[in-house]
């Protein structure tokens, strides 16, 4: 038989909660899918240089290891035009990993640009472009890559995917673990039921969503190529792709488990009687109660070996495709991430268990949550050790905890778990305060009063609604007082029917009364001869409307009555609550802990920085700016375009000024000026000179800009002795 607890009856609260957690999923899964977990260190011909004559290939320097294709490096010529070779030239030599492309013989002068696309070692797409030029910069180049790889509608929707499952991970493993370990009368419970297969169905769905999307989210970015079988059968070729089919292996290993747990498991753990079994039948199919112990003993271990099997194997379909798998110690690193993802799972899994049990089940019984309790604290102890250890493979110092957005990110997780630790201690004390150890002494006190059935629905009161034993008691007195003090025909009765029994000579007549129909009058009974009145037949034709009617209010009124018994335990009331801030807690846990997956370690931004002379990579860029201007007199209105490349301190940077009338040809002022100035440290204005290098072009080199930041540039354009503007812009230099 299947325990049913109340119907699901979603409070505002927990409506809440749900759907912060699917605004959350969708604003972080969105937020952070692209960032770069490999870096581009180096390139050759350099960003930004300009070479004499054309190099025989373009080359370039990543931080960790990467797949590329034959397609993933494009060089551009100044009008847009693919001019490699198409072959991928693999230049990796031990640590370093370095891939490149041939170019043609006979490049003429002017600016190339060089857009890449690779898929780092964890599994994350990056992407960027850059420039070089040849005999002398063009006045065109190609139009840049906008959109990074892993980034638009498709990385936002691969970052839920990737959320969700964690989550269904969470729930299948952590819910399964609670009904083995803590409480096996739970897989009675239906709340508890779909709260575990709904996580196994979620981690299935979003795998094969997340394999799906592989071929876009590390390509093209169109949604549309999710239906390329040509792009799903390299997808399987790649180490995130066997992780995702080995998860839907392991998946399948799951569903069995999960099929043997509320099917097998559930009915040997089913009370005696429950099934509906008559007493004829149970004297006929008994079972030994030693058998019937070794039997479940023999499920549980079992189920406890097999779960903790496909568990730790789907905790591996992250860990040899994630973070872990690359980088420093990934030997040591693979299997403490598969720890630190059952650790999760036992808790955050346990505690959305014990959240559905408490407020859709019958009542939990204080061991129960004993149990979880302390399963609870050794997964803090695991995670807390294995946490120690991937952050100081991940972070490697302690200024990059304040100092990289991944060190940010991991302050805010451990602040969080600080929190979730300290409501954990809250609950521990609501269940020390748990009292069923009561129910015998109240049990004992109501059959002291008098009245054995005023005992029996204290215990059963206090087994169906949850509440406190001791509230029943002065139910169950009163009760027993009631009876005591009833009418004297009740009382005449009972000394009737005792002395009866206690009669060695009993009257024949009445032998024969315990064969006649209780239903008949006492009259009828007393004078066989009499022929019993014929009862009214019921109704053959009953209202279905009004017996739904009547069904409806019935649920609802034992619904309430329920609800409000349960409610009256203040222990288990303030457990409850304890549980679902918990709870909501490790939502938020859940999704940072996701977007941290998602971002750079700090340790790689660390080596990053320091193969480029202390910039990061996203500094490394040109700065370009294009400024309208109208100086009001004739011929005044224009536009200016800005190039300042590479665009960093510390540098020499070259900047390149030309200036077009509205029709887009190139035009000639009598001056320009330029000037930086950066207001936060109070620098500048800093004059820069160009140089007049032919019609509406000019140039000035070694500009330098002494601290990275946000700088302010100041263009002076005049075009007639009384004509003149000045144009301000910010410009961001690393």
């Amino acid at each position: 038989m299947v325990t049913t607890g109340p119907p699901a009856r979603r409070s505002a609260v927990l409506r809440m909660l749900v759907v912060a957690v699917a605004l959350a999923g969708a604003l972080f899964g969105g937020a952070v899918p692209a960032s770069a977990h490999a870096a581009l260190t180096g390139s050759t011909p350099a960003q930004g240089s300009v070479v004499d004559r054309a190099p025989e290939q373009v080359a370039l320097t990543f931080s960790e290891g990467v797949a590329m294709g034959d397609d993933s490096i494009r060089v551009l010529d100044p009008h847009g035009k693919r001019v490699d070779r198409g072959k991928l030239r693999n230049l990796c030599s031990g640590a370093t990993v370095k891939y490149g492309t041939g170019l043609p013989p006979g490049l003429g002068n002017g600016t190339y640009t060089v857009a890449w696309q690779a898929v780092s070692a964890d599994s994350h797409p990056v992407s960027g472009a850059f420039t070089f030029s040849v005999g002398a910069p063009s006045k065109s180049s190609a139009a840049v890559p906008q959109q990074e790889a892993g980034g638009g509608l498709v990385g936002a929707l691969y970052g839920i995917a990737r959320c969700l499952a964690y989550a269904g991970f969470v729930l299948m493993a952590g819910g399964a673990a609670f009904v083995v370990a803590c409480r096996p009368a739970a897989a009675l419970v239906r709340s508890v039921q779909r709260l575990v297969v709904q996580g196994w169905a979620l981690l299935t769905g979003t795998t094969v969503a997340m394999l799906l999307l592989r071929t876009p989210y590390t390509g093209s970015g169109d949604l549309a190529d999710v239906f390329d079988l040509g792009g799903l059968q390299q997808v399987l070729l790649t180490k995130p792709g066997a992780a995702l089919v080995s998860r839907l292996l392991l998946l399948a290993a799951a569903a069995l488990f999960v099929a043997v747990l509320f099917g097998a498991f559930a009915r040997a753990h089913e009370p005696a009687g429950a099934g509906g079994t008559t007493d004829a039948e149970g004297e006929a199919g008994a079972v030994d109660p030693a058998e019937e112990a070794r039997r479940r003993k023999d499920l549980t271990f079992g189920l406890g070996i097999g779960g903790v099997i496909v568990a730790t194997g789907l905790a591996a379909t992250w860990a040899m495709a994630e973070h872990a798998s690359t980088g420093l110690q990934p030997a040591v690193a693979m299997p403490v991430d598969v720890l630190h993802l059952l650790a999760v799972a036992a808790w955050l899994g346990g505690l959305a268990t014990l959240l559905v049990s408490l407020y859709w089940g019958p009542p939990v019984e204080r061991t129960a949550v004993r149990r979880f309790s302390r399963i609870a604290f050794g997964s803090v102890v695991v995670l807390a050790a294995t946490g120690v250890y991937q952050s100081w493979r991940q972070v490697g110092t302690w200024s990059a905890l304040t100092g990289t957005a991944y060190g940010r990110l991991l302050l805010l997780k451990v602040g969080l778990v600080a929190v979730l630790v300290g409501i954990a201690w809250v609950s521990r004390r609501w269940t020390a305060r748990l009292g069923e150890a009561r129910a015998a002494e109240d049990t004992a006190a109501a059959a002291e009063a008098g009245d054995t059935a005023a005992a029996t629905d204290v215990a059963d009161a206090a087994q169906e609604a949850g509440e406190p034993v001791e509230r029943q008691s002065a139910k169950a007195a009163g009760k027993a007082t009631g009876k005591a003090a009833a009418g004297a025909p009740a009382a005449s009765s009972t000394a009737t029917a005792t002395a009866t029994v206690a009669s060695p000579d009993p009257d024949p007549a009445s032998e024969e009364t315990p064969d006649t129909d209780p239903e008949v009058a006492p009259e009828t009974a007393l004078n066989p001869d009499t022929d019993p009145e014929p009862e009214p037949e019921p109704s053959t034709d009953p209202d279905p409307t009004r017996a739904a009617q009547l069904a409806r209010q019935q649920a609802a009124l034992r619904t309430a009555r329920t609800k409000r018994l349960r409610d009256a335990d203040p222990e288990r009331l303030g457990l409850r609550r304890s549980v679902l801030a918990e709870a909501s807690v490790a939502v938020v846990l859940l999704v940072v802990t996701t977007v941290l997956t998602a971002t750079e370690p700090a340790r790689t931004a660390a080596a990053v920085q320091a193969a480029s002379g202390g910039q990061s990579t996203a500094s490394n860029q040109p700065q370009v700016l294009t400024v309208p201007f109208d100086t009001g007199g004739p011929h005044g209105k224009g536009t200016a375009r800005v190039d300042l490349d590479p665009g960093r301190s510390g540098n020499a940077n070259e900047l390149r000024l030309r200036l077009s009338d509205p029709s887009g040809k190139a035009m000639d002022v009598p001056e320009v000026k330029v000037s930086f100035t950066q207001k936060a440290k109070k620098l500048g204005p800093l004059p820069v000179v160009p140089r007049h290098t032919g019609t509406g072009h000019w140039r000035a080199s070694g500009v330098q800009l002494p601290v990275p930041g946000q700088w302010q540039l100041s263009l002076l354009v005049r075009t007639s002795d009384i004509d003149q503007v000045t144009e301000i812009r910010n410009v961001k230099i690393g």
